[in-house]
């Protein structure tokens, strides 16, 4: 390994982070990287680049935040060759794989090459002819006072339902556990290549979720009896929608990578993270 590249979360103290990782570095002759505007709040000896840089010329990329900005690592690292190593800097960090107390032992495996790299699928949304890229999910979103999300799923040129409800996610299976499952969508493994689409809060006849192929072809439309809706891309608003327009939806799979250590399995991060518990009527497993 050659280089490393630093994605830093905006807010939150990395510093301790940033000199494990440094110090690493150090070690072995391994050149750092930073996002310029980013690392120049820290006193460090990383190399300032611009974020193309730091996706181009980065063996790995460690994302030092929460889910979103392991998001924005993943949407650095699309289409290159650095897989992600996430590194929980808050509270829940559901993508990540270590904890900062983990990362000189997470470093070290990486060091050793005990360690895997896992696909993750994107899906790309075409917005009034601009394309974006989400990893979590697209949503369509009601604008208070606008109305409600009515909505047309076309699948494979095909009308498949419509929804009444203050939104329609769709989702990859990295973002089964943010959105999508708030909304009631299942949980699913990263290893499947499929697209969610869940409503959340329908009040249409027909309330359920649809699973879809990534060969699938998929489109929102939204209908004439609609309301302005907002295009939420991994929770950030890129733009908005009118009735009569539509959305074009296209999965991706193995956009990105993602470093896992073997320490935990998904289901077992699943169920601590998301605080799963059995049935109060099933008696606890010995």
């Amino acid at each position: 390994m050659h280089s490393a590249g630093l994605v830093l979360h905006p807010k939150r103290d990395s510093a301790p982070a940033v000199e494990a990782v440094l110090g690493w570095a150090a070690n072995r002759g391994i050149k750092i990287l930073g996002i310029a505007e980013e690392i120049v709040r820290l006193d460090c000896k990383a190399v300032g680049v611009s974020a193309e840089e730091l996706a181009t010329q980065s063996d790995l990329l460690v994302s030092l935040g929460g889910d979103g900005t392991m998001l924005r690592a993943m949407r650095l690292a699309d289409g290159q060759r650095a897989p992600v190593l996430g590194v929980n800097l808050g509270k829940l960090g559901f993508l990540a794989e270590v904890d900062v107390p983990d990362l000189p032992g997470a470093l070290s495996m990486i060091d050793e090459h005990k360690f895997t790299v896992e696909p993750r699928l994107a899906v790309d949304a075409v917005i009034g002819g601009r394309t974006v890229t989400a990893f979590n999910d697209v949503a369509v979103v009601r604008v208070p006072g606008d109305g409600g999300a009515l909505v047309a799923v076309r699948v494979n040129e095909e009308q498949f339902v419509s929804y009444a409800a203050d939104a329609v996610i769709v989702a990859t299976p990295t973002g089964s556990t943010a959105y999508s499952f708030s909304a009631g969508g299942p949980i699913t493994s990263p290893a499947v290549e499929a697209l969610l689409v869940t409503p959340a809060a329908p009040h249409s006849a027909y309330g359920r979720g649809v699973v879809l192929s990534v060969h699938d072809t998929l489109a929102l439309e939204v209908l004439s009896n609609s309301g302005r809706l907002a295009v939420e891309v991994d929770g950030i608003v890129e733009g908005y929608v009118q009735p009569g327009e539509r959305i074009e939806l296209c999965a991706r799979p193995s956009a990105a990578r993602v470093v896992r250590l073997g320490r935990t399995t998904f289901f077992q991060r699943a169920r601590r993270k998301l605080r799963l518990s059995d049935s109060a009527e099933i008696s606890p497993s010995p």
